[in-house]
């Protein structure tokens, strides 16, 4: 195979400091000690069929994420179906329905629960056969393998094994963990995005070594072979030890070797790599955890019930037995019509103990109606519509991508109404990753005209509430000269607010420029070179265009630059040098071009800067620099990092503009910008080269102080600094994602966030989305407080930790401020050790108490175990939500987990409950959708025991006046009947459309969500009540029924009603009051709603008419029974109407006091909307607005209350020192 050409201009990225300091000599570096357990696997490389035999066999390459298997299917999902108590319970029943002692046939027992166990496994099966789907797709890919004799072909991700050489091209995911070998740049690089791993972005530098760079090409591997003995499989994505032996010499291996599973190459033509962790042994998978089963806090809470209902059928079936025993034995004997002389054995006197437990048998099956079997149905049934409603809601549809929402698994949506904290992924979640470069300050001057988001909200709000105080101050005559200071200040305020939310009236006047939002004709277009301190602006736009380590990519259809950098921050910095006319053009190995357009003439000039050395930014160090030698040939040093750290590093005579400069820092900041101070430093010839030979001998230095002499070098040079600016980025939140946090805050949620980035960008990531602001106490725990501290051990670590947890909780318990708020920030390596037993409750115990939690630099298997420590240890519902395979974890361990549908891989979606296409659609799945569905399920369920209470124990009360013999009321089929058709559409309808609130309402209201989290409606109180309320109805029913019938002439011949006529009318009774109840219940009609429930009272006559013209033979006691004997008896429709509102009338008279003297937040809400004062009275609709939000100290509203309060002070202070103004 020809030789592949070499990549841009042969850059050797070693001789740069960013890449030249992973790499010491090579000959020099001395191999890992692999010795004990936990480093014992050996791989052979291009010897894949050694790892076959039995001593050596690692598993297959082919994964799997389902819940299920073709064999487990049927034990594990029945094991499912049977962890509901009420199926345990009529499995029971179909069993003992199967002897002769049963008052049903055992069809009309077995069918019902064969139904309702198929119906809920066949879901089941639907929904993890999508995941096994995935799992296929993934594992058909195809990968490029070293088939022998120097030739490469094609084979399934799932055929890959351990010791096989693949080659990856540009844009495609490594199918395995691999060593990397070589690649299509000289020096064995490649740039790797790990965003399916960590969620980053930004672009990992990978290297293979350097005795494997001549390995370039299909050919060179016709002979090819090495050995590599290495740690055994780990879900460590961070380390990695072992040694590769090749050519009779040992390497020493280490992370930024290996290429991990599900990881993308980018920006390089290809690699070639050896098979090291295949299948569930790779990273990724390691990180991974099991499907598990969820089941919600309703359903859990429904076993309770079931158990208490079950208590009330053994008692009931307890006191039935004890009044057969005793009818038996007294009376029985004396009952001649029934021939005792013949008599069966479970009526034999003789046998009292065996005719006791017969009828215990008999009365648990007969009373078995107390405990409804269709409810589990008419569950499933209703959430899988709840569902559909949810996957085709047009307003969580995102027209971009095409992608709708998606209620993967209908078992959980009630609990989406019951959320209390909410753990999120950033990257790809929260942000776009995307920089806009949008104020800057140079030699003391503010630049740039445009708003951040959270500028225009605080202004927005502010002029609001300013008009609302005016409103509100009007209503007071008395008070009209007063409020002249107010006023005046107010009128000066509102200029200045409507200057902001007006400065982006020309933003759409050109088109937008990815990267650059930035706006101010004083810099644009050359006009700089007019300012008077135009040589300090030329050094602040040299700085951008010359100091980062990015690669252009020239468009030449454009002759522009695209460019590929390390963090979004560095790409918008190039893009906004561009603009401003120094465009960063090309790389070469020892050197950048930049071409300048220094002029207003727009005349291009190619400037070329020699890189003498790059000190590369780190999160510990947290500034870069770049020593360059321009053409004039002289030696700068440009700088740019946090302000903290350059402010430090200035010289004397370097801070002429650091006041002016630190009060832009902090008002960019408090704007939620991203800022950095950029200065620079001349170095003359003897200075550098007395500083680079010390440099030199600390980058080829050999063992564990190699690290800290280069540090100590560089800090050395950094010194002696002259600031030129600074600059403010604004951190591209997703669509909508600051709006929805705040919703969410304002609904009581709290937010956690876990990612894989770094400190710093978690922080600015927090104010940018305003889970962090100004004035918020951020809580830092780390383990890198003192270096003692770490080389003393584990114990010593850890002691330290708990005394920072310990000292953070008193001092908030000391805070006097009601509007303090605190933040807890904390990275991986410290996580490690708070997640420890005897840590973890007094972290979660800090955790929780403040206002957002920010985790960062944590592993997958970490955030998995942050959820599990929330949700284990709050007790209460956790949402999950990412969109990488790094997110996986987590998602499956949170009671909820949503993924969110990214541009890259479906990992996160295929293993989440629900699934959205952006971050923002969260609000209306939570706020509408959750809502909504916990009320449906929380009354549905609640109304069906209340139905099947009021009509199991007519079936009781009605054995006490039948000598417990075991005889019904009520004919077969209306007990079949009962739930399946006449009671059962109304119940599914109150499932499926119920909404006491609108959809708008639900998101104007947001502080309606807290119904769930508090659980109002699904307490034992409210359980209790209507079961009390069952119970009541029950009563009502039967006694009625039989007080009014009993002794009444019914017939026109005066005959009484038989037992056929008092059942019939009984059932009518409960067909009309639970119907009635349930209209009582709902508080929104459509006509489906109307359909289903006068429908059903009228299919109940209909029934009775088509059933009673049947033959008696089939019809038995029910022939002709409506038209003959019920319908022309007056007393058969005055009961009926008697009844039903004897046992609707409490429920009325409860629900009207409610509303009256003790209204919920959603009745107020109701009474609103039907007296149309929302549209007659807007100030008032926008008050009741702003109280029914959940007090929060995160979100834009928090942040802009924060500022408003600031404001006001400041306001107060110039009255009082001003005396007051007089009026005019």
């Amino acid at each position: 195979m020809p030789r592949v050409r070499r990549i841009r201009a042969k850059l050797r990225w070693s001789n740069l400091y960013t890449f030249g300091c992973l790499r010491p000599n090579t000959v020099d570096e001395v191999p890992h000690p692999l010795q004990g357990p936990g480093y014992s696997r050996t791989v052979y490389c291009n010897q894949p069929q050694i790892h076959e035999k039995k001593s050596l066999f690692y598993c297959k390459n082919n994964i799997s994420t389902t819940k299920y298997n073709a064999i487990m299917f049927f034990p594990k999902a029945l094991f499912e179906q049977f962890r509901r108590v009420a199926n345990i319970y009529f499995l029971l029943a179909a069993c003992l329905s199967l002897s002769p002692i049963s008052p049903f046939s055992p069809l009309s027992m077995i069918a019902p629960l064969a139904f309702v166990v198929g119906l809920s496994m066949a879901k089941e099966a639907l929904e993890d056969s999508r995941r096994f789907l995935q799992d296929v797709k993934v594992n058909r890919r195809k990968a490029s393998f070293h088939k022998g004799n120097g030739v490469f072909g094609l084979k399934s991700w799932q055929k890959i094994m351990v010791g096989d050489i693949v080659k990856v091209e540009k844009d495609q995911f490594f199918p395995a963990d691999l060593l990397l070998l070589s690649s299509s740049y000289e020096d064995g690089i490649c740039y790797v995005e790990t965003m399916n791993l960590d969620g980053e972005t930004n672009l990992k530098v990978k290297r293979s070594l350097e005795a494997t760079f001549s390995l370039d090409n299909d050919g060179a591997f016709k002979d090819f072979s090495g050995t590599i003995r290495c740690e055994d499989p780990n879900p460590n994505l961070y380390t990695f030890v072992g040694n590769f032996e090749y050519e009779r010499q040992v390497y020493p291996l280490d992370p930024g070797h290996i290429l991990l599973r599900d990881s993308k190459l980018r920006n390089t033509e290809y690699v070639y790599g050896v098979v090291i962790f295949t299948g569930h042994d790779s990273k990724v998978m390691q990180n991974s955890t099991k499907s598990p089963s969820k089941r919600s806090r309703i359903e859990k809470k429904m076993d309770y019930i079931i158990y208490t209902l079950f208590s009330v059928l053994i008692a009931i079936s307890f006191i039935s037995s004890v009044g057969f025993v005793v009818k038996t034995k007294y009376e029985t004997p004396k009952w001649w019509y029934l021939r005792p002389d013949q008599i069966e054995y479970q009526f034999d006197p003789k046998k009292l103990g065996f005719a006791g437990m017969s009828h215990l048998i008999t009365a648990l099956i007969l009373y078995g109606y107390l405990i409804p079997i269709s409810l589990y149905v008419s569950i499933e049934v209703v959430k899988v519509l709840q569902a559909t409603f949810i996957n085709q809601d047009l307003h969580m549809y995102d027209e971009e991508t095409g992608t709708p929402a998606e209620a993967r698994t209908s078992n959980l949506n009630e609990e989406l109404g019951q959320v209390d904290t909410i753990l999120s992924d950033k990257t790809g979640t929260l942000t776009c990753n995307q920089m806009d470069f949008l104020k800057c300050s140079i030699a003391g001057t503010s630049y740039g005209v445009r708003s951040s988001e959270v500028e225009l909200a605080a202004a927005k709000q502010m002029a609001t509430d300013l008009e609302e105080e005016d409103s509100d101050l009007s209503n007071f005559p008395m008070q009209k000269k007063g409020k002249a200071p107010w006023e005046n200040v107010g009128r000066a305020e509102e200029i200045e607010l409507e200057t902001i939310v007006t400065s982006k009236d020309g933003e759409d006047q050109r088109p937008a420029i990815k990267g650059f939002g930035f706006d101010d004709n004083r810099l644009m277009n050359g006009n700089w070179s007019k300012d008077p301190n135009a040589e300090v602006i030329l050094l602040f736009f040299r700085i951008l265009a010359v100091c980062h380590t990015a690669i252009p990519e020239l468009n030449e259809e454009s002759n522009s630059c695209t460019y590929e950098a390390e963090s979004p921050d560095e790409g918008a910095f190039l893009v906004a040098a561009r603009e401003f006319g120094f465009e960063f053009y090309r790389r070469t190995q020892s050197s950048v071009v930049v071409r300048e357009r220094i002029s207003t003439s727009g005349q291009v000039v190619e400037r070329d800067y020699k890189i003498l050395n790059l000190l590369e930014f780190t999160s510990k160090r947290k500034r870069m620099s770049v020593i360059v030698r321009d053409e004039e040939g002289s030696i700068i040093l440009f700088c740019k990092g946090a302000d903290s750290i350059i402010f430090d590093r200035l010289s004397k005579n370097g801070k002429k503009y650091l006041e002016t400069t630190s009060r832009h820092l902090n008002e960019y900041g408090e704007v939620g910008l991203r800022t950095l101070a950029l200065a620079y430093r001349k170095l003359d010839e003897q200075e550098y080269s007395d500083w680079n030979n010390e440099f030199q001998k600390a980058k080829t230095a050999v063992g564990p102080d190699r690290e800290a002499m280069l540090e100590k070098v560089s800090d050395s040079m950094e010194r002696e600094l002259i600031l030129v600016g600074a600059t403010a980025v604004e951190d591209k939140l997703q669509k909508g994602v600051p709006q929805c946090i705040d919703k969410l805050a304002q609904a009581g949620l709290k937010i956690w966030v876990l990612t894989g980035d770094k400190m710093e960008t978690a922080i600015n990531i927090g104010f940018a989305c305003s889970l962090l602001r100004q004035g918020m106490k951020q809580i830092c725990i780390s383990t890198t407080n003192s270096e003692s501290v770490i080389n003393d051990g584990k114990e010593a670590i850890k002691s330290n930790i708990l005394t920072q947890i310990t000292n953070a909780s008193q001092l908030m318990n000391l805070e006097k401020d009601p509007h303090a708020a605190f933040a807890l920030i904390i990275d991986g390596k410290t996580l490690t050790y708070a997640l420890e037993d005897d840590i973890k409750h007094q972290f979660l115990g800090l955790a929780v108490n403040c206002a957002s939690v920010i985790c960062c630099r944590v592993s997958p298997k970490q955030k998995a175990l942050v959820t599990r420590l929330v949700k284990e240890g709050t007790g209460k519902t956790t949402l999950a939500i990412g969109d990488g395979a790094n997110d996986v974890g987590m998602i499956q361990e949170a009671d909820i987990g949503v993924g969110i549908s990214g541009v890259e891989g479906m990992q996160a979606v295929m293993a989440s409950d629900f699934s959205i296409a952006q971050f923002r659609f969260l609000e209306r799945l939570l706020v509408v959708h959750g809502h909504w569905c916990y009320k449906r399920i929380a009354q549905m369920i609640c109304y069906f025991f209340y139905k099947n209470i009021a009509f199991g124990l007519t079936i009781f009360y009605f054995e006490a006046f039948a000598g417990f013999s075991g005889q019904s009321v009520y004919n077969d089929w209306y007990m079949i009947l009962f739930n399946v058709i006449l009671t059962s559409l109304p119940v599914i309808s109150l499932g499926v459309f119920e909404q006491d609130v609108p959809s708008e309402v639900c998101l104007q209201f947001p502080a309606l969500y807290q119904q769930g989290p508090k659980n109002l409606f699904f307490d034992w109180y409210r359980i209790l009540g209507w079961m009390g309320n069952g119970l009541y109805s029950s009563l009502a029913i039967f006694f009625l029924v039989i007080i009014i019938f009993y002794d009444q002439a019914f017939r026109l011949n005066g005959q009484t009603a038989d037992m056929a006529a008092v059942g019939t009318t009984m059932f009518t009774c409960i067909i009309w009051a639970v119907n009635c109840q349930i209209a009582l219940t709902m508080s929104h009609f459509t006509w489906i709603q109307h359909l289903f429930v006068w429908g059903s009272i009228a299919s109940w006559y209909l029934f009775l008419l088509l059933y009673g013209m049947l033959s008696p033979h089939y019809s038995m006691t029910a022939y002709q029974i409506l038209v003959e004997v019920l319908a022309p008896a007056p007393i058969y429709w005055t009961a009926t109407i008697l009844v039903t509102v004897t046992c609707n009338l409490p429920y009325l008279a409860h629900i009207s006091f409610q509303r009256c003297f003790n209204p919920m937040d959603h009745h107020i809400i109701q009474e609103i909307k039907y007296y149309k004062k929302d549209v007659e009275d807007q100030h008032m609709w926008t008050r009741e607005r702003s109280k029914a939000r959940q007090e929060t100290k995160i979100g834009f509203t928090a942040r802009v209350e924060a500022t408003i309060r600031q404001l006001k002070g400041k306001l107060q202070k110039k009255q009082t020192s001003g005396g007051g103004f007089s009026p005019s």
